[in-house]
């Protein structure tokens, strides 16, 4: 356990990439079977380990320290790991922490009503940075160290001196703690055994279109369709079972049981994952209802089943079509669905065009006849489905963002890097003479501007809420955003998809911010 924390600590303390790569590189030749496949499980987020309850780890302080002290620590603070790292009263210093491995193994045995006193035991003999280390494996905020998971497939291919396209091929078939992983890696057994099994193939990205690109886009070379406003899924169903994941790989079958229900096909297809409401497909909005459970209930089931609007077919049966240039395989994955039918599930539509002003007009529609779209989709006919995001091959062109004036209302502070800052912002528009919260943005403004605003609100706090602080409603912020729906769960009764401040109006009164009129002309029709 303290070589992972020392670890994480100095990887929240470096920047550059190459530093990143060293150290974890220095971690993988030094610490031994199952403590490093455990340390990569962690970091990739893939180690399933029971959350510490927030009230289950406040209450460990409490007991410990003045309430009112620990509540002042954690306002200034803003992270409760952090906080108790820093404030635990005890500390013990034992000879040698019990291995990763071991308290892994404890936290995936011990019975909920233990987990308390457990992590009491350990927190006495840690100091800080171990401390946080520990209580960050109990965290569902993650590390915030800067590490993606494409970033560690990355250092596992420097590792073992493989290309990152071997490791994408047998990432999805191994399992913490990546024993076989680690002897493959360094020519001590044969790679991995996923023949058969249904794993996640790494997914083909897109590109933004830019204005240089413009001229490339004709009938001849590259194909358009809608750029529909779901989540993007790859469904695999072979012999050995089927299996449904989003883009970065996660399994959410469990969440759409009944588009499982309806496989009765061998095949891994590529496609958006939208439910159906009515005879439309329905919005992102109305999608997160059925992500945010994770067990459905029947009704809801009923009411927003899932369905796949399909794009590329990736394996028909057992073979493999993804060497095959992109017009290919759009013809055998008519072929398939014609053949197949299979129910929950519809083609994409390639969009006719005959010049880029055809394209222009696609674009700025905000609707197909069977529900809303983001933008448009371009692939080269001849292009292969590679993982990853290759240049000059696929491309998406996104509408123009909906901009609105809206009003700072509240903040409370960021996490990792960004715990000593107020950077998480909750803005609203006018209803009459009241302002309504209609979202929350943390991204959208530079380090500068970042410091610029903790500043403000530090200077025009009204009162505090815990980590949260109500501000003089003054500050006028431009938040982008791509797409608006009606929703019952805000007060406001919109929700937005993806906003972020596009820019701080220090010069613009927050009377002359917008009213809720205008989310009102922007909605999308039900």
């Amino acid at each position: 356990m303290r070589r992972f924390s020392e670890l994480l600590e100095r990887l929240f303390y470096t920047y550059g990439n190459l530093a990143k790569t060293r150290i974890l590189l220095d971690y993988l030749e030094t610490v031994p079977d199952p403590d490093r496949g455990y340390a990569i499980a962690i970091i990739a987020g893939t180690l399933g380990l029971p959350e510490f309850k927030r009230s289950t780890v406040r209450d460990l302080m409490y007991a410990r320290v003045d309430p009112v002290l620990v509540d002042l620590s954690y306002d200034y603070v803003g992270e409760l790991s952090e906080t108790v790292a820093h404030l635990w009263p005890v500390y013990v210093q034992a000879e040698d922490l019990p291995p990763l491995s071991e308290i892994v193994r404890a936290l995936q045995m011990l019975p909920r009503a233990a987990i308390g006193n457990y992590i009491a035991e350990r927190l006495d003999e840690m100091n800080a940075s171990e401390r946080w280390a520990f209580l960050k494996l109990g965290s569902r905020g993650g590390l915030r160290i800067g590490i993606s998971t494409r970033f560690l497939k990355q250092v596992l291919a420097q590792y073992g001196g493989r290309d990152i396209q071997e490791i994408e091929a047998v990432w999805h078939g191994v399992e913490p703690p990546y024993v076989d992983l680690f002897a493959w890696l360094e020519g001590r057994a044969e790679a991995p055994f996923t023949h058969g099994r249904p794993i996640f193939h790494p997914v083909m990205l897109a590109q933004p279109v830019e204005e240089k690109d413009h001229p490339v886009f004709t009938p001849e070379t590259y194909a358009a369709e809608w750029k529909y406003d779901g989540i993007r899924v790859q469904l695999v169903a072979n012999a050995a079972g089927k299996a449904l994941y989003s883009r970065s790989g996660d399994d959410i079958g469990e969440t759409f049981p009944e588009v499982l229900a309806k496989v009765t096909f061998n095949a891994v297809l590529d496609g958006e994952l939208m439910v159906q409401s009515g005879d439309r497909l329905g919005s992102f909005n109305d999608l997160q209802q059925r992500l945010n459970r994770k067990t459905p209930s029947q009704k809801l089931i009923d009411a927003q089943p899932g369905h796949i609007r399909l794009y590329d077919i990736l394996f028909d049966d057992d073979i493999d079509t993804r060497a095959l240039g992109y017009a290919d395989r759009r013809q055998l994955l008519e072929d398939w669905f014609a053949r197949v039918r299979p129910e929950g599930m519809t083609l994409s539509p390639l969009l006719p065009f005959q010049s880029f002003e055809d394209l222009v007009e696609y674009r700025i529609g905000s609707e197909t006849q069977d529900g809303p779209i983001e933008g448009l989709m371009l692939k080269r006919l001849d292009s292969p489905y590679v993982s990853g995001r290759p240049a000059g091959l696929w491309y998406k062109w996104k509408r123009d963002p909906a901009i609105v004036d809206a009003v700072l209302m509240y903040a409370q502070r960021g996490h990792g890097k960004r715990s000593s800052f107020y950077s998480d912002f909750t803005f609203g528009l006018w209803q009459d003479d009241i302002l309504l919260p209609i979202g929350k943005a943390y991204f959208g403004f530079t380090d500068e501007e970042l410091k610029q605003l903790d500043s403000w609100v530090r200077h025009h706090t009204l009162q505090s809420f815990g980590p949260v602080r109500e501000v003089a409603k003054e500050l006028v912020l431009e938040i982008a955003f791509d797409a608006v729906n009606r929703s019952k769960r805000h007060k406001s009764g919109f929700a937005l998809r993806f906003p972020r401040i596009h820019r701080i109006r220090w010069d613009k009164p927050a009377s002359e911010a917008d009213r809720m009129a205008a989310l009102e002309a922007l909605v999308e029709a039900p």
